[in-house]
């Protein structure tokens, strides 16, 4: 039972029933219940601080272990980029040396990356720095695997290829040494026989008499055969494949034709003085890959060591060449 409150009525000098409002009781009511409310509200965010619910621990141990997989994700891609690289070193300086091919540069192995909107999607998320990284990592090296494979299987077919490329190399002298007077002149800067100036000269002179047997120095087709009164005169020149080929000028007369296929040792031609030439001798050179050689590095298969040292002394001279 509620309690009845009473104030002493000065003018009446009586006591008097004190009566509340219902619109008082209503709004004291309404102040009490938003008080509640309100200090509820302010517990609860304060207790969510302290006290995490279930589904928020259950959040953290995800992102934790998600942070975990990309600490061992990304330390597996550093040990792959590590082992990839090691490959790409044995291709470079191994493989491509063996098969003499060109290495491909680190710009050819990353080509197709940069930009700074590459990753722009990826922009956003709690975890854009972590996504982006270890996102460019597996580009990075799946790009880097693509060039390596494609690389491997241009190395087997070289490999396959072997044979017939080592029977193509120039790798025989095209004057016999018995028929040879001397080597008259190697490649390099020399004296022109006949202008008198110091000139390239881009190939090696072999003085012999005239008539005397040229070789074709390794496999190859017969890319072209001209006769001339100037220049090199009548010459022969030999696309060996492998990116080599070989000239042999101021020969007397040659005996193949444009298109013919020789090997090694094949008799193409003798020994003359055609074109702008002094003295009946040979002149040789090689290209390798558009760029022409010194032939002085491809007599291996029929000099023997003292006979190879003397001819490159012999080379190395700045005499006047015969052409």
């Amino acid at each position: 039972m509620a309690k009845v409150k009473f104030y002493y009525d000065s003018e009446t000098l009586s006591y008097q029933r004190i009566t509340v409002k219902r619109s008082t009781k209503i709004k004291n009511s309404l102040l009490f219940t938003a008080a509640v409310g309100l200090i509820a509200f302010i517990g609860f965010i304060g207790f969510s601080y302290v006290v995490k619910s279930p589904s928020q621990l259950d959040d953290e141990r995800e992102l934790e272990n998600l942070k975990l997989h990309y600490e061992l994700l990304s330390k597996r891609i550093d040990e792959g980029t590590s082992v990839l690289e090691e490959i790409q070193d044995r291709d470079n300086n191994i493989y491509r040396v063996y098969f003499e091919a060109e290495p491909i540069s680190k710009e050819e192995r990353m080509a197709g990356f940069g930009g700074i909107n590459r990753y722009k999607s990826l922009d956003g998320f709690e975890n854009s720095t972590m996504i982006k990284d270890v996102t460019k990592k597996i580009d990075v090296l799946s790009k880097q695997l693509v060039v390596q494979s494609k690389s491997l299987d241009e190395i087997i077919g070289m490999a396959k290829n072997k044979k017939e490329m080592l029977a193509s190399i120039p790798a025989i002298q095209p004057v016999a040494n018995k028929d040879l007077k001397r080597m008259a002149s190697g490649y390099g800067y020399r004296i022109h026989p006949i202008y008198k100036t110091r000139k390239f000269h881009w190939g090696m002179d072999f003085s012999a008499p005239k008539g005397t047997p040229i070789y074709a120095t390794g496999n190859g087709k017969i890319e072209k055969v001209t006769r001339s009164k100037r220049g090199f005169g009548n010459y022969v020149k030999i696309d060996h494949g492998f990116g080599y080929k070989t000239l042999y000028g101021h020969m007397d007369k040659y005996t193949v034709r444009k298109g013919q296929s020789v090997k090694r040792g094949d008799l193409i031609g003798y020994v003359g003085t055609s074109g702008t030439s002094t003295a009946p001798h040979l002149h040789y050179e090689v290209v390798k890959g558009n760029r022409k050689v010194n032939p002085i590095y491809y007599y291996f298969n029929d000099l023997t060591p003292e006979e190879y040292d003397m001819m490159l002394d012999m080379a190395s001279k700045e005499n006047q060449s015969l052409d």
